[in-house]
């Protein structure tokens, strides 16, 4: 095939949200010849269509790397799921399909904590802007014209109403829009689908634009290795169809693979510790301590409470109803099966002291419990809090029995002492907004954790029983110029030539909210940093502070 001959002038390894935003960018000027591999196949399940079918594909091998972490040992030594994309548009494509950019002042802190000061929010509002096609219309902080679909979420269901009024009611703050004026408070969630369909980074990025003659995308290609020529990047080696094959990039290698395989990647590579390289017997081609390092995630509860009034989504599990959602979608692209279930959420203050908005909520009109790889219904509503800024670092090392297997992974959740005292309150806030008037006609027995789960002991030992992962893995290739730096503010790998990273490994500090969005915008100023193109002038929008 091409590729064992030819030269590209950019390889792209990954096709998540980063890579596709990429492949579009770069292959846009046609004197530029792309390469793009994805170890995952092409997103053409109809479960990845349809947003409310992810999650009877969500666990698929097809579809998922599937990951578990080592024994968390502040979680009393328990496994945590970790699901990672493995397709065409990454986990942009399995994700529950929110749009969320993290609040202005997390990127302000990027520039004013970790010496970027190319990355302040008002630096980086043009590209979120650039890259979103809003159904709210162009304003200072939106987009209309880009290619990713964002939809104002639009489901009716009276829990929602409940939901949204009760965030008044308890003081929570309300706003009209988290990516407008006010970043704060219950609201609304955006969605990232079109016409009823899921509107992945695949769909918005990569498939319009699928047949460009200076663009070669390979799925279930397996990337080994970054081939270097002393300290330059000269390509990759990758395996497609049982065979081995090199292909060689002219100008830059980008690694797109994500959070967990990006840094295992560098390592098998001979770029990260030293000592991690030498026992697991890799020659060490760079030796950057921080790869690898600095691994982060937002912790989650859920809460669940049975719902006195019988919704028609808790007849899901019917035979029937499951039908007709069918039918409705395939005939109109309308009805439940185009609702991602968490439709309304918001940013909140878990107390006085936060500078700004350090908890998130997730809130669903249904009730679920897993048993074995199924999900069983239940007649209740459910209220997800993710802590938005732990404390906890962890880190990914390579599984010695097979460095190219599934790595070690430890998140280490709730290590911190600050972590625990947060998801606490976490509990207790999500208890106050169910306990205001707005839910009295609703509210039956709290599930979980349960009315006997009320002392701090008690509430302790029940996170760390429960907390799982809000599926945001980030920083194990951060940013920066320290000693654990592993990429500037350019994205590209220090000490090597020719080789960068863009995804959300290369985020320094966690962001207020879900990741989709803010590594599509990564990517889209990587292309032009990559280009040599001058940066997007930047917007000084106006936002509201409680401070």
């Amino acid at each position: 095939m091409a590729a064992k001959t030819r030269e590209y002038d950019y390889i792209i390894v990954g096709a998540g949200s980063a890579g596709c935003v990429m492949a579009n960018g770069l292959s846009a000027d046609p004197s530029c010849s792309v390469l793009l591999l994805e170890a995952g196949i092409p997103e053409r399940s109809l479960f990845l269509k349809i947003p409310a079918g992810v999650y009877r594909a969500f666990r698929d091998p097809k579809f998922n790397w599937n990951y578990y972490t080592e024994p968390e040992k502040s979680l009393n030594n328990r496994t945590i799921f970790t699901p990672r994309g493995k397709v065409l548009g990454g986990s942009s494509s399995i994700n529950s399909m929110v749009y969320m950019r993290g609040h202005p002042l997390d990127y302000d802190r990027w520039a004013s904590e970790c010496g970027l000061s190319e990355w302040s929010f008002s630096k980086c509002l043009p590209y979120f802007k650039a890259g979103e096609n809003f159904s709210g219309g162009q304003s200072e902080w939106r987009g209309s014209n880009g290619p990713l679909a964002v939809t104002k979420s639009d489901t009716h269901n009276p829990l929602y109403d409940a939901f949204l009024l009760a965030g008044k009611q308890a003081g929570q703050g309300v706003s009209d829009d988290l990516s407008g004026y006010r970043p704060e408070g219950v609201s609304r969630y955006d969605i990232t689908k079109a016409s009823g369909e899921r509107c992945s980074a695949s769909a918005a990025f990569l498939t319009p634009i699928i047949d460009r003659p200076n663009l070669k995308v390979i799925t279930s290609a397996t990337v080994r290795k970054v081939t270097f020529k002393k300290n330059c990047a000269t390509g990759v080696s990758f395996i497609w169809k049982n065979e081995e094959i090199h292909a060689s990039a002219a100008l830059e290698v980008i690694l797109s693979g994500g959070a967990i395989n990006t840094p295992q990647l560098l390592m098998v590579s001979g770029i990260g510790p030293k000592e991690e390289l030498k026992n697991n017997e890799i020659i060490v081609n760079c030796d950057l301590p921080g790869v690898g390092q600095n691994l982060q995630d937002h912790a989650k509860i859920r809460l669940q409470f049975e719902c006195k009034q019988r919704q028609t989504i808790h007849r899901m599990d019917s035979l029937g109803l499951k039908l007709f959602a069918g039918v409705n979608w395939s005939l109109f692209r309308k009805g439940l099966a185009t609702s991602n279930i968490w439709e309304v959420g918001g940013l909140v203050r878990g107390n006085n002291t936060v500078e700004y908005p350090n908890l998130q909520y997730h809130f669903g009109p249904v009730g679920f419990e897993r048993e074995k790889n199924k999900i069983k219904i239940l007649q209740a509503f459910s209220l997800n809090v993710d802590q938005m800024r732990p404390k906890s670092r962890g880190q990914i090392r390579l599984n010695k029995n097979n460095i190219y297997g599934n790595p070690k992974l430890t998140f280490n959740y709730l290590k911190e002492s600050f972590d625990m005292k947060e998801m606490i309150e976490a509990v207790r806030l999500a208890r106050d907004l169910v306990n205001q008037p707005a839910f009295d006609r609703f509210k039956g027995k709290e599930i979980t954790p349960g009315p006997e789960i009320l002392n701090e002991k008690d509430i302790e030992s029940f996170l760390r029983n429960k907390v799982e992962t809000a599926y945001h893995p980030c920083g194990t290739c951060k940013m920066g110029d320290d000693d654990r730096a592993v990429v500037d503010s350019n994205f590209k790998v220090h000490e090597i030539e020719g080789l960068r990273v863009v995804d959300a490994s290369i985020i320094p500090q966690i962001l207020s909210g879900n990741l989709n969005a803010p590594v599509q915008m990564l990517a889209a100023r990587a292309v032009d940093f990559i280009l040599g193109r001058p940066q997007k002038q930047p917007v000084e929008a106006p936002f509201h502070f409680n401070k």
